[in-house]
């Protein structure tokens, strides 16, 4: 089971990338040690600060000529990782 599931990549989170600050999508049971420990073993930085947010998924409806469909998306859980002064995260090294 990896704790990191993705990088978050929005205008909102890169903008915060200027200030050292890195997000992720993260394993729900993680806890902030957990992550901490991850990103500085993927990324070789020293992590200073981890902020976490449980996202609830939202409740969709679609209404089909089967009749009317109505779901769930999952539950979720961001990471905010505050880096060492200096250190830096490039996502786009491998594309």
């Amino acid at each position: 089971m990896s704790i990191l599931k993705r990088p978050l990549v929005t205008e909102k989170v890169s903008s915060l990338n200027e200030k050292g600050k890195y997000g992720f999508i993260v394993d729900i049971e993680a806890g902030k040690k957990d992550i901490r420990s991850a990103v500085e073993k993927m990324y070789n930085v020293k992590v200073t600060k981890v902020n976490t947010i449980s996202v609830m998924g939202k409740q969709k409806v679609r209404y089909t000529k089967a009749g009317v469909l109505a779901g769930r998306k999952p539950n979720y859980k961001k990471a905010i990782v505050t880096l060492k002064e200096g250190d830096v995260i490039d996502f786009y090294s491998n594309v």
